[in-house]
């Protein structure tokens, strides 16, 4: 049989797929933070959520979330990010975000601007505490 030569074209294209595919998973992978002086800054994704440190209610650790429909996102094995609705009825519709990356542990609970609530934690359970811990130094040094 001959050899047929394949077009360069289709080598090109395999290649920017792979590194499309690959990007994704980098990006997926796990859930990233920025702190800085006034805000943090999560992303995961294409799911991005900042929080000014001064519109921030209350923080408190809780074991789990609790039950939601999840309006966007994924979850895999023990991990679930996304934009998630607590209930709806005809009053509210309270969203929401979600950005665990391990549901075993516990997570951190987020409730800023009066409603608004947002669940965290990392796939070390000693960081998500450490972040917990920065969360209450900056509530308390804003009162």
């Amino acid at each position: 049989m001959a050899n047929k030569k394949r077009h360069w074209l289709w080598n090109l294209i395999l290649l920017i797929t792979l590194a499309a595919c690959l990007l994704a998973f980098a990006v997926h992978y796990k859930n990233w933070t920025k702190i800085e002086l006034d805000s943090i800054k999560m992303v995961s994704g294409i799911y991005y959520k900042e929080i000014k440190f001064i519109e921030v209610d209350s923080v408190s650790m809780v074991e789990r979330i609790p039950d939601m429909e999840r309006l966007n996102g994924f979850s895999a094995l023990s991990k679930g990010n996304g934009l998630y609705r607590e209930f709806k009825d005809s009053l509210t519709d309270k969203k929401v975000h979600v950005f665990v990356d391990n549901f075993e542990h516990q997570k951190i609970r987020i409730v800023y601007q009066d409603s608004l609530k947002l669940f965290f934690n990392y796939k070390d359970s000693i960081e998500t505490v450490e972040l917990l811990s920065l969360f209450k130094r900056k509530l308390d040094g804003s009162k």
